[in-house]
């Protein structure tokens, strides 16, 4: 195998590949990236037997053929290559050697044979359907930080995504929760979708999925089986295994007779969450949030390293309350919020408080409260 392509499209490549590639392995290959070499491009595969991506990048290929090499390896070297640069790979079958050059700067790598490269079993996927890269990177961006790190609750390492029912009609829907927080966000249903299984993508798949939407004009084709999960743009394919388990029923979470409201600038209450939350013990971290007519005090007391305290002008107008919650989850659930507004709708101090931005309803946020 004999190619030559350019710096910046290997580098998109590797970089892709290497970031699934688990860095400790006991399968040596699953260290490796393969590369297939034919006609006017190359693809470049790496799985970590859950997650699989094919991205394709053209290139000069005068050799076809295929080998696996250490893709960290290969991702560095191309890395530290100059901008520009055209890099010609050779593999030497006789060897078990690969050749990278580029400029004065000669590689070679240890090549393992492609024979040995576990390729994810293709699956019969019952809903496929094509979505704009925006629309699926406000459903994951904004559902993806309440998604839980506990393992022993397996079913929550992931985004829940379903078809559900809203008030104008079916949508295609996000939710993400650890039990002290829970993110629900909405989309238009896509043409295609309203047969599609509900499905929990793993926290490391949505990570990986990131990098495919950052083009705003992209449309991505998604296809979903009961056991995996396929998002395609014509050069770079993301299949993914989904969590074998049931979400809980989160609508139950969700309050509905929270009638106290509070409308306040973003922006502003999260810059004040953080400047107070600065002198809490990193154990406790909770902010004290006390509402009085069109006024919000927001205080954080640690005996063992002081105290701190704000006030934010607000829209509040109904009967006093005081209201405790940890400092990192208001912040996250703030920095979601792409309008000037948000609004939470409190209950009492022991329940859960709803947020939402403005009187869009396609976003909504549940956070526990905290005894302060």
């Amino acid at each position: 195998m004999k190619f030559s392509i350019e710096r910046a499209a290997l580098l998109k490549a590797v970089a892709q590949a290497q970031s699934v590639v688990e860095r400790r392995n006991t399968i040596p290959i699953l260290a490796n990236v393969l590369m297939e070499a034919s006609g006017d491009d190359v693809t470049f595969r790496a799985t970590d037997l859950d997650i699989e991506i094919v991205d394709k990048a053209p290139a000069k290929v005068e050799r076809a053929g295929a080998t696996t090499v250490s893709a960290v390896t290969l991702n560095e070297i191309v890395r530290k290559l100059p901008d520009g640069a055209l890099v010609t790979l050779t593999e030497d079958g006789t060897t078990g050697r690969m050749t990278i050059e580029a400029g004065r700067s000669n590689f070679q790598l240890a090549t393992l044979p492609k024979e040995d490269f576990p390729v994810m079993a293709s699956s019969e996927y019952a809903a496929n359907f094509s979505a704009p890269a925006p629309v699926l990177r406000r459903l994951f961006d904004k559902s993806k930080f309440a998604i839980s790190t506990e393992e022993t609750r397996y079913y929550l390492n992931g985004v829940y995504m379903h078809v559900a029912d809203s008030d104008g009609g079916k949508v295609l829907r996000c939710v993400a929760t650890d039990g002290h927080r829970l993110a629900r966000i909405d989309a238009d249903l896509p043409e295609g979708a309203a047969d599609m299984a509900g499905v929990i993508v793993p926290r490391k798949t949505v990570g990986e999925l990131r990098k495919l939407l950052d083009d705003d004009e992209m449309q991505i084709a998604v296809s979903v089986s009961e056991t995996k999960i396929r998002f395609a743009t014509p050069d770079i394919t993301l299949t993914s295994k989904v969590i074998d388990g049931t979400f809980p029923d989160y609508s139950r979470v969700i309050p509905t007779g929270n009638t106290r409201k509070l409308e306040v600038d973003a922006a502003e209450f999260a810059k004040a969450v953080d400047r107070v939350a600065t002198v809490s013990s990193e154990r406790s971290r909770a902010v004290k949030l006390a509402l009085d007519e069109d006024s919000l005090t927001l205080s954080v007391n640690a005996p063992d390293s002081g105290a701190a305290e704000e006030e934010l002008a607000v829209a509040y107008g109904d009967e006093r309350l005081e209201i405790g919650f940890n400092a990192k989850y208001l912040l996250e659930i703030a920095s979601q919020v792409d309008r000037e507004n948000a609004v939470f709708m409190f209950n009492s101090s022991g329940d859960p408080t709803l947020m939402r931005e403005g009187n869009d309803t396609s976003a909504i946020y549940v956070v526990m409260p905290m005894r302060v």
